[in-house]
């Protein structure tokens, strides 16, 4: 499968593309793994999937440092299934 490429603002309002690496759900929320472009060492990004009021998908950092540890746990399980 090709790995999709999207372009995102960073903190300072600069455009970065990102590798989406995976989409997966986690109980009732949908989440993207990203890695920027160019950056294979670089630490892995994960974003929720959520709706806007047009309907359109948007990434959403995820504050909560319960529900990114999950997310991460539950990307890291998933990684681990694909390489068996």
């Amino acid at each position: 499968m090709e790995e999709e490429i999207i372009e995102l603002l960073n903190e300072k309002g600069e455009k970065e593309e990102f590798h989406i690496i995976a989409t997966f759900g986690l109980d009732e929320n949908s989440y993207a793994a990203l890695l920027p472009v160019g950056e294979e060492d670089h630490d892995m990004f994960i974003l929720r999937l959520e709706e806007d009021d047009l309907g359109e998908t948007i990434l959403v950092g995820i504050e909560d440092k319960n529900e990114l540890n999950d997310a991460i746990d539950a990307y890291e399980e998933l990684s681990s299934e694909n390489l068996q």
